[in-house]
């Protein structure tokens, strides 16, 4: 193995790693970025040990070279983490305000003690969450342990590509926090959360401001100092954001050099709170418009932002349905994004990380990309919003050990004799264990809690090639509650129960077709695969992939010849295609890019 970095990698300042504010949707001018060195140590047993091995470089795993450790937790161990924060006069504070801790995500099963005190704990290795830690501080120093576990492929928990054996397909496990740990104060009556749903016809947006009460417990609608928690919205006119933001400030001078105010609204906290906006512009890919605005409510204030757009399935004039933004249908022209680096395995080195590959894609020609079974940090989604790139979102897949005989060789060819296979086998298809499944389907709901506020999100995939797939109908049902107003993509690649709104195939070895259905639209969301090494930009000499060629041009030319292809099956009812990949992984060398991003092995769009 060939040890590669990125150039923000190399750049990487330990001191100041993943500053930026982790959570566009909702940001505060309270923020304490606990990133950077922490103490570590690998145990047998459950038991805090009495001495630590080293400094570990948080958020990155302790399987990637940018973590400093460089070492594998395995199913039969826990990783433990410590470092000190220090607060200053929290006593004089204490009684009217509350210190929140976030995890951006910690892979899988953690338990985090403050001060010695379990303070919470946690499953779920790709979802963020926070603990209310204001009993167990205090004046001065504090100190933050934290306790991983990580079954890996042993289990039914979500795991993505990762495996402890990499190989192929299949990529190096990883482990531990691999997100921003940061903390915030608030008053004790604060806002837990923002939603919006914009209605392009009405030219309106629906807001929810979702509080949690004085004892720090979920309050939506509840009385707070005896009278009921009132909001206030002011709406600023909205922007095309080149760049991203500074966090907006509590002062209302500051607020008015950020923008003019457009319109304002009240209601209460738990209440939809209608907002009329004068003149709609709609979110494009070409012209994203996003419309920035502040809730208040009590003390505490919040910034958020949402887009004036529409996805739909809809019928041309010869009856085709086709995937439509804002009631016009668009061809999605995608590609398949993993979020792996050489360096950070699924941890971006930088802020700039994102926004190269997102600038990148749209300059190869994609607006679309299918974030492939995995969920980023919301700074990418927030990027993605701010560009003009359209998201499909991977549920993480999980379950028992997978039959490839099934879900890979034999379903491959039964998809391209489109025979329906139900999904009713769940010893096939590895989803055996009853508390697996009821974990998807919280994650599945908390994934589309989490996410759905970013707009440039078009597409929920529910399962992906028959991936410890069950119930996929019911599954719909579930995700389509969560959120009526997305397309949802049951069954991406095989197993096509009928439901959803679209009918997805994959195909990498035949000939490329179509073939329309009366209501779901059409759509090849994994194409392509075509594979180049360069040597001195890859990890491997084995690789992986589909239709290997010697040089670029070679490469370029099957590329363009295949996107030829597709673009011809637009009239007859394609609708949207998924070129895969966007980058190098390990062995796979079919990217765009090489894993480093140091190379382009695809031109860019002439």
């Amino acid at each position: 193995m060939k040890q590669l970095y990125t150039r923000w990698g190399r750049q990487l300042d330990a001191e100041r790693v993943l500053w930026e504010y982790p959570r566009p949707l909702m940001v505060r001018e309270s923020y304490i970025n606990l990133n950077g060195y922490w103490d570590y140590a690998f145990t047998k047993v459950f038991r805090r040990p009495g001495e630590y091995e080293g400094k570990i470089l948080v958020p990155f795993s302790p399987e990637s070279v940018l973590s400093g450790v460089s070492r594998q937790l395995r199913p039969d161990e826990y990783l433990w983490y410590r470092r000190e924060f220090t607060l200053a006069d929290w006593e004089k504070r204490a009684d009217r305000m509350r210190l929140l801790l976030h995890f951006g995500a910690v892979d899988q099963a953690c338990v985090v003690y403050v001060n010695g005190e379990r303070a919470c704990s946690h499953t779920g290795g790709y979802l963020p969450f926070e603990t209310d830690i204001s009993e167990y501080v205090k004046d001065g120093k504090n100190e933050l342990v934290t306790a991983v576990k990580d079954l890996s492929e042993t289990s039914y928990h979500a795991r993505g590509k990762q495996r402890l054996k990499r190989g192929g397909m299949f990529y190096t496990a990883q482990s531990g926090i691999w997100q921003t740990v940061w903390m915030e104060e608030v008053p004790k009556g604060y806002i837990r959360g923002i939603e919006t749903v914009p209605d392009t016809d009405k030219g309106t947006v629906h807001i929810k401001v979702r509080a949690a009460g004085t004892d720090g417990a979920k309050a939506e609608g509840a009385k707070h100092g005896g009278s009921r928690l009132s909001v206030e919205i002011q709406v600023r006119k909205p922007d095309i954001y080149t760049e991203p933001l500074e966090m907006p400030s509590s002062d209302p001078k500051a607020e008015r050099e950020q923008g003019e105010i457009l319109c304002a609204s009240t209601g209460a906290a738990g209440e939809w709170i209608e907002v009329s906006l004068p003149g709609v512009f709609l979110w494009t890919c070409d012209k994203p418009w996003l419309y920035y605005f502040t809730v208040r409510m009590g003390e505490d204030m919040a910034e958020s932002y949402f887009a004036m757009r529409k996805f739909s399935v809809e019928k041309d004039e010869k009856g085709i349905p086709r995937i439509c933004l804002n009631g016009q249908p668009q061809f999605q022209n995608g590609v398949l994004d993993q979020g792996y680096w050489p360096d950070g395995l699924y941890t971006a080195p930088s802020d700039e990380a994102f926004i190269f590959d997102i600038e990148e894609m749209k300059k190869t020609g994609f607006n679309m990309v299918r974030k492939h079974i995995k969920l980023e940090p919301q700074r990418w989604y927030y990027h993605c919003d701010r560009l003009g790139m359209i998201v499909w979102q991977d549920m993480v897949n999980g379950g028992g050990e997978y039959k490839h005989w099934v879900v890979t060789y034999a379903a491959t060819v039964v998809s391209w004799k489109n025979i329906l296979v139900k999904d009713a086998y769940p010893r096939l298809l590895s989803r055996e264990n009853k508390a697996g499944k009821k974990e998807f389907v919280r994650e599945m709901k908390e994934t589309i809690r989490v996410l759905k506020g970013h707009p440039s999100i078009a597409v929920w995939v529910i399962f992906n090639e028959g991936w410890g797939q069950f119930q996929a109908e019911d599954m719909v049902k579930i995700a389509r509650e969560a959120d009526p107003h997305r397309l949802i993509d049951q069954a991406s690649g095989w197993f096509d129960q009928g439901g959803g709104d679209l009918k997805s195939v994959h195909n990498y070895f035949f000939k490329l077709k179509v073939k329309p259905e009366k209501e779901r639209a059409f759509v090849l969301s994994e194409i392509g695969g075509h594979t180049l090494i360069n040597e001195e930009h890859s990890a491997y000499k084995k690789l992986y992939g589909y239709g290997a060629h010697k040089d670029k041009k070679s490469l370029d030319d099957a590329y363009r010849d295949l996107m030829r292809k597709v673009e011809a099956l637009i009239p007859e009812g394609l609708c949207a295609s998924v070129y895969t990949q966007w980058s190098d992984i390990e062995e796979e060398v079919n990217g765009v890019y090489t894993y480093d991003r140091e190379v382009r092995k695809i031109e860019e769009e002439k």
